[in-house]
């Protein structure tokens, strides 16, 4: 529980400094650990970055243990960006993937999660609520009406992701106001209801993405295969109507 975990702290980047920091994180864990590579991937540095990054908040979750010199204690972010930051930016990260016109022509207040990662240590229980709370209270505080973005299975081969797909858009798939489109030529084929393997499916779903389900998450239509990233990602919606200010932080706290 976070009250067990006093160390943990989360808080917007405030300089280019911080920014760095979460940068080196998304290195170590999309680029070593996972296998990314593209024009944003300084190896030389170990940062991972491209060209969302300054125009978008980012929230870093800190362990003030580990801060001491060059040490910044940095082991979760999260980029997060508005309608105000896609303007400047020209464009949301995920309608590279995505169609987001469903989105983006409404009125509806949105906020793009992207980026997001912990350090390996930090995976689920305290870390992940930590950030979450965090999250919850820049949602409150700006009003969010709908979240979305991004999120990724591990590896390009479609196959062997039939069952995991198939199911979420068997059970999971956003009702048609919010739904939006894979901008993939070739859309993945889905298997029957009656040949899914709910037990499979359901163990090759990463922990994440199961997390934001629990809460109420859906996910648009199709995928998209991301050579660079090394990922099949799906676009995950979340509605806040039911899960605003207090609401939305506990119901994140029972997913954690």
């Amino acid at each position: 529980m976070l009250q067990n975990a006093p160390f943990l702290h989360a808080s917007l980047a405030q300089t280019e400094a911080d920014i760095r920091s979460a940068q080196r994180l998304r290195y170590r864990v999309f680029v070593q650990e996972m296998g990314s590579d593209g024009p944003g991937v300084d190896h030389a540095r170990s940062l991972e970055t491209d060209a969302f990054d300054p125009y978008a908040d980012h929230l870093l979750l800190r362990d003030s243990r580990l801060v001491d010199g060059d040490n910044d204690g940095v082991v979760g972010v999260y980029r997060l960006m508005t309608r105000d930051h896609a303007a400047k930016a020209g464009r949301f990260y995920s309608a590279s993937e995505f169609d987001l016109a469903c989105l983006t022509q409404t009125k509806r207040t949105v906020l793009e999660l992207g980026r997001s990662c912990l350090h390996p240590k930090y995976r689920g229980g305290a870390g992940l609520l930590a950030m979450w709370q965090a999250l919850a209270g820049y949602v409150a505080a700006r009003d969010i009406d709908l979240m979305f973005g991004v999120a990724s299975f591990r590896g390009t081969d479609l196959n062997s992701l039939l069952h995991p797909v198939s199911h979420l858009h068997d059970a999971y798939l956003a009702p048609a106001p919010i739904r939006v489109r894979s901008r993939m030529p070739l859309p993945m084929p889905l298997l029957p209801r009656d040949q899914i393997n709910r037990k499979t499916a359901m163990r090759d779903t990463p922990a994440l993405i199961k997390s934001y389900l629990k809460i109420g998450g859906v996910i648009g239509e199709g995928v998209y295969v991301d050579h660079a990233f090394n990922t099949v990602d799906v676009c995950l919606l979340l509605e806040t109507d039911t899960l605003k200010q207090q609401g939305l932080a506990r119901r994140m706290r029972s997913s954690a």
